[in-house]
C-alpha cells in the first residue's frame, strides 16, 4: 500500500476545522468551497429546475447540508456520502446569565456524550447563531464566534479534593459552569450586544433567542516527531465533513455524486435535520421528479425506488482507534490502528448499517485506490455506539456502508486521528464517486 502525506489538504483540514466552532459555521464553510467550485444554491422554499450535468447544493437550518452533481447522461444511480456536523459540547441555558462569589458565569447544558474531565482549564471561546430584532421589526439571524478566550472552567486544587483523581462522577449542572468575568452587574445579554457590534456593526437591536456553545479555542496542530497526529477539536464529525466534501470537489463529474452532512447526529439525529428527518428524501424525491424517469419522462415513485436501490451511501464517523495505554478495551484481532487505513465499523445488532455487501464493495474500491483498510468490532461484552448510516438505511432502504478513520479521545473536547488517514479515505471516497457503481 502506497503511504502519503497530503501537506495542502491538511492545511485545509486544519483552516475549516478551525473556523467551524458549531454546526452553522460548518454547514456556512462547506457552502463557501461548494460555491466556489461553481455548485448552485437552491432554496427548498422555492422551484428547482434541475439539468443534467449541473452541481447544486441545499442547506436546511443553516445547520445540514446536501450538495449533489448530476450527470450529464440518464440518472440512473448516486453515490452518497454521508456525515454529520455536530459534536458533543457544553451549550448555554436560555437564562444563562448565574452568579457566584464575585463573578459572572453561564449556565450552561450538556450535547450529546460529552466527555466532561478535559473541558476543564481550557481557554474557551463561544460561538453559534443569534435571532436579533431590528427597530423596524425585522427578525435577522447572525452567526456569532468569539474566537478568543472569554472564559475557562477552573479545575478544584487536588489541596482540597484529595480523592479527585479516584474516578469520581463530575455534576454537569453544579461544576460545570464556566467563569467570564468579574463582576456583580454585568449581564450575558450586554456582552452578546456588545460582540455583535464588533462582529456585524449591529447597534441598537434586539437580542431575541441564541443557540450558543462554548469551545475551545487552541487551534488544530499536527503531533507527533513525524507529524503523525492531528489533534483537534470535533473531529466527530467534522473531519468526515471535510473529507467527503474534498471527494466530492476532486470527483470528475461523470457520475451522480451526493454529499450529505446532517446535524444532530450525537442527541439521535431526530429532527428536521437530522438523518432520522425528511431532508435526504426530500432532495432525492426532488431530483427523481425531474431527472429520475426514463426515456424523457418524468420521475414517478417507480423510478424513486429504483434510484435508491441502485445508488450507495458510505456513512462516514470516526471509528475508536487501538489506544495504546488501554488496549483491553479493544477486540484483539478488531482494534484498529492509526494511520492504518479507513476502518468498516460491523455489528450484527445492527447499530452500524455494514453488511457483507457493501463491505465487500468498499473492500473493492479501497483495493483498487490502493489503500488499506481495517475492521472495527466492538468487544461482545460491551455497548456500541451508531452513526447516521443504519438511520439512513431505515428511512431510505439504501444499501449502506458504515465507515470512518480511526481517531483517539472520541467526544473530548480535543481529539486525535492519523494524517495518513486522511488522504488514504479521501482517495477511496473520491474513487467510489468517479467509478461506475458494481453490483
Amino acid at each position: 500500500m502506497s503511504e502519503t502525506f497530503n501537506a495542502d489538504r491538511l492545511t485545509r483540514l486544519c483552516d475549516f476545522l478551525r473556523h467551524s466552532p458549531t454546526p452553522w459555521h460548518a454547514t456556512s464553510n462547506m457552502a463557501s468551497r461548494l460555491e466556489q467550485a461553481g455548485f448552485q444554491r437552491l432554496e427548498e422554499k422555492a422551484n428547482w429546475h434541475l439539468s443534467p450535468g449541473k452541481r447544486y447544493y441545499v442547506t436546511r437550518n443553516d445547520s445540514a447540508i446536501i450538495a449533489f452533481q448530476l450527470p450529464a447522461s440518464p440518472l440512473t444511480a448516486l453515490r452518497m456520502l454521508g456525515a454529520h456536523t455536530d459534536s458533543p459540547g457544553l451549550h448555554l441555558k436560555p437564562n444563562a446569565t448565574q452568579r457566584s462569589a464575585g463573578w459572572l458565569q453561564l449556565g450552561v447544558q450538556v450535547y450529546g456524550g460529552v466527555l466532561l474531565a478535559p473541558w476543564f482549564d481550557r481557554d474557551l471561546g463561544l460561538a453559534g447563531r443569534v435571532h436579533v430584532r431590528h427597530a423596524d421589526g425585522r427578525l435577522e439571524s447572525v452567526l456569532l464566534n468569539i474566537d478568543r478566550a472569554i472564559a475557562t472552567i477552573p479545575s478544584l486544587a487536588i489541596h482540597l479534593d484529595r480523592d479527585v483523581n479516584s474516578g469520581r462522577p463530575l455534576n454537569a449542572q453544579t461544576q460545570m459552569a464556566p467563569v467570564l468575568m468579574q463582576s456583580e452587574a454585568a449581564t450575558f445579554v450586554e456582552l452578546v450586544a456588545q460582540w455583535l457590534e464588533e462582529q456585524h456593526g449591529l447597534r441598537a437591536v434586539e437580542v431575541v433567542d441564541f443557540e450558543l456553545g462554548f469551545y475551545d479555542v487552541q487551534p488544530p496542530s499536527l503531533v507527533g516527531v513525524k507529524q503523525e497526529l492531528v489533534a483537534s477539536a470535533r473531529l466527530d464529525n467534522l473531519l468526515s465533513c471535510f473529507m467527503g466534501l474534498e471527494a466530492l470537489l476532486d470527483s470528475d463529474g461523470s457520475q451522480g455524486a451526493l454529499l450529505v452532512a446532517n446535524d444532530h447526529e450525537e442527541v439521535g439525529s431526530a429532527s428536521a435535520s437530522g438523518a432520522q428527518g425528511p431532508f435526504l428524501a426530500d432532495v432525492l424525491t426532488r431530483i427523481n421528479s425531474q431527472l429520475g424517469g426514463k426515456d424523457g419522462e418524468k420521475g414517478n415513485d417507480e423510478s424513486l425506488i429504483q434510484l435508491i436501490q441502485s445508488s450507495l451511501m458510505i456513512s462516514c464517523d470516526n471509528a475508536h482507534a487501538l489506544h495504546p495505554n488501554f488496549r483491553d478495551k479493544h477486540d484483539e484481532r478488531h482494534g484498529p490502528a492509526i494511520n492504518g487505513g479507513p476502518v468498516i465499523k460491523v455489528n450484527a445488532s445492527q447499530r452500524y448499517a455494514t453488511n457483507s455487501v457493501t463491505g465487500a464493495l468498499f473492500r473493492d474500491v479501497c483495493r483498487e485506490a490502493d489503500v488499506p483498510v481495517q475492521s472495527f468490532v466492538t468487544r461482545a461484552d460491551m455497548g456500541c455506539g451508531s452513526t447516521i448510516g443504519p438511520i439512513t438505511a431505515t428511512e431510505l432502504g439504501v444499501p449502506t456502508i458504515d465507515v470512518g478513520v480511526p481517531q483517539w479521545a472520541m467526544h473530548s473536547v480535543r481529539e486525535t486521528a492519523g494524517t495518513k488517514d486522511v488522504e488514504y479515505l479521501t482517495r477511496a471516497l473520491t474513487l467510489f464517486l468517479n467509478r461506475p457503481m458494481l453490483s
